[in-house]
């Protein structure tokens, strides 16, 4: 796995865009080195290149898995609109790629790995970090059943097959991250005509440290199905909110 820190959104797009959809504009927010381009990452976890979020430091993403509390405290701000997803608790270290784009299929897919430190003793813990997709202000990011993917429903326990765990394996995958979701595809069907917004967001909750991570699949933003992949097809299909717990040692 090699990671390329970048705080450029039309890098980050570039890299993320596919065919089929036009982007009319970009923007960035974050912490410096929260995002970048990855490579090399196919055999570790299915995806072989895009773009990391983290609410850390992207370059902590990078095997061996050998430190069971990666992390990074950014000190930076949070983000509203993951507060409203976990009431009582509040966001920080948020990284947020927006962008503008039209539809020439009136689809949009893409792929995505959801990866975290918080795996997998903070499993069913009061302490969030989260993150979420929001397509025109609404999040997107559901399985099937309407819950989102997270730690306490994607885990060893709950829909483990679409589960990792790279804590404690005997051959553990080349990256830091202690568990990770399979490849999952994000799909909204049918959109309207003219100009979308989709709100790309991570932040830690409760804290600002232990990191988790979206990995994008560069080249799978477009309007026409990049896999097919073999998960569960739905009207929309994202990963949203996870759980940790501030543990004594943990410095806010």
């Amino acid at each position: 796995l090699t990671i390329t820190p970048t705080s450029d959104s039309a890098t980050l797009v570039g890299s993320l865009l596919g065919s089929g959809i036009s982007v009319i504009s970009s923007s960035f927010n974050g912490a410096s080195g929260s995002a970048g381009l990855f490579s090399g990452a196919g055999d570790a976890i299915g995806i072989n290149s895009g773009i990391i979020l983290t609410n850390g430091q992207a370059s902590l993403a990078v095997g061996p898995n050998n430190d069971s509390d990666a992390g990074q405290d950014n000190s930076f701000a949070g983000s509203t609109t993951l507060d409203a997803l976990i009431p009582g608790y509040s966001t920080n270290d948020a990284t947020i790629l927006d962008i503008v784009f039209t539809s020439d299929t009136g689809n949009l897919f893409f792929n995505f790995v959801f990866a975290s430190e918080e795996y997998n003793e903070w499993v069913g813990s009061a302490y969030n970090d989260v993150f979420g997709f929001f397509l025109d202000g609404t999040d997107i990011a559901l399985l099937p059943n309407g819950s989102p993917v997270s730690i306490n429903n994607v885990n060893l326990d709950a829909n483990p097959s679409y589960y990792v765990n790279n804590s404690g394996v005997a051959s553990p995958a080349d990256i830091q991250y202690d568990g990770f979701t399979t490849v999952l595809t994000a799909q909204a069907l049918g959109l309207s005509a003219g100009q979308h917004t989709i709100s790309l967001q991570i932040a830690d909750a409760g804290d600002y440290v232990l990191d988790s991570a979206i990995f994008l699949q560069g080249g799978s933003f477009g309007g026409d199905d990049p896999n097919p992949v073999p998960e569960p097809s739905t009207l929309l299909l994202v990963g949203a909110g996870l759980l940790g717990l501030f543990r004594f040692r943990r410095k806010a």
